[in-house]
């Protein structure tokens, strides 16, 4: 454990660093907060800090950085969450009282507007339609051997699928599927659909089967949302790393997984290498769950360098996730 001069001066190096992405020197270092002793005193506890691996001095005459066990003990034993100022507040509430349409929608737009109030990456991972419940379903036909199969579920979001019908189904084949389906569907969850009742009609029967097969496969997928990805280009001087998180951002699977690990290891925030994704190394993850009737329905994060403003990032994820769950219980 660190005493409190040198956690002092950790602190202050961090919060530099982060405000500047310059190597700090000892100079900078003296008067600040907490502080409050002279530059050869600084340097003296900046080496006992390098030694301990708390910071790392890139070229020899340069200044410190802090290493992600620097940002660690930053985030542990010095960051609280904190407040958002007023204003940002009252922009976030406004966002979600206003908030109408279809889920995707606001999924999508609250990615942006996380990216917005942070300047990095912004990451939204939806509830699946699995867990929740249906209000109508609707047959629509495309073409002889086309139709759609629209769901409506009961926070206004829509699963839509493509599937094969037979030559010979009428329009009245389809009719009769979409009154079986949703008189059968109505308040139940796509994830317990079994002991579906026959309708007596074979071809309307099929429709069903083959309908509810395929929606069930597509409702257990997590809705991925990603705003402000433009954000990495201007994070990182190295490009080959910028290609690495932008390249990685673009697969659905490892996102939306590294954000579930997370939530269920309890982090909120992840630095480095602790996350695991190897071509995400350089950066942080802050996330938090979306909890909808008192169950975790999805996740709220942000990835930025690990030089992130932790206390803003933390907020701000706190302040969106806990407005976006409110709104989901009210819809």
């Amino acid at each position: 454990m660190l005493d409190d001069r040198k956690t002092a001066i950790l602190s202050a190096v961090v919060q530099e660093y982060i405000a500047t992405a310059q190597p700090v020197g000892s100079t900078h270092i003296a008067d600040a907060p907490g502080v409050r002793v002279s530059s050869a005193t600084v340097r003296n506890e900046m080496a006992v800090l390098e030694q301990e691996g708390y910071l790392v001095q890139p070229h020899t005459s340069a200044g410190r950085i802090p290493t992600d066990k620097g940002y660690r003990f930053f985030v542990d034993n010095l960051v609280s969450p904190g407040r958002l100022d007023q204003a940002t507040r009252q922009q976030v509430g406004e966002f979600f009282r206003t908030a109408h349409g279809r889920l995707e929608e606001m999924l999508y737009r609250t990615s942006d507007l996380l990216a917005h109030l942070t300047n990095y990456a912004a990451i939204v991972v939806g509830p699946r339609a699995e867990a929740l419940a249906v209000r109508t379903v609707q047959f629509v036909a495309l073409s002889s051997t086309l139709a759609t199969v629209v769901v409506v579920l009961g926070n206004g979001s829509v699963e839509s699928q493509t599937i094969d019908i037979d030559a010979d189904v009428t329009d009245n084949h389809l009719a009769g599927a979409t009154a079986h389906l949703s008189a059968q569907l109505h308040g139940r969850t796509l994830g317990d659909t079994s002991g579906i009742d026959s309708s007596g009609d074979a071809a309307v029967d099929r429709l069903c089967e083959v309908a509810l097969s395929t929606v069930r496969r597509a409702s257990g997928s997590e809705h991925l949302y990603i705003g402000g990805s433009s954000a990495m280009a201007t994070a990182f001087d190295a490009v080959d790393i910028v290609r690495d998180v932008l390249r990685t951002l673009e697969e659905q699977f490892i996102v939306v997984s590294l954000l579930g690990d997370l939530v269920q290891r309890g982090m909120s925030v992840a630095i480095g290498v602790e996350h695991g994704v190897e071509p995400l190394s350089a950066c942080s993850v802050v996330v938090s769950p979306i909890v909808v009737d008192g169950e975790p329905r999805g996740s709220v994060g942000v990835l930025g360098p690990t030089r992130m403003n932790y206390p803003q990032a933390l907020a701000t994820v706190e302040v969106v996730s806990d407005q976006l769950g409110r709104r989901l219980e009210e819809s």
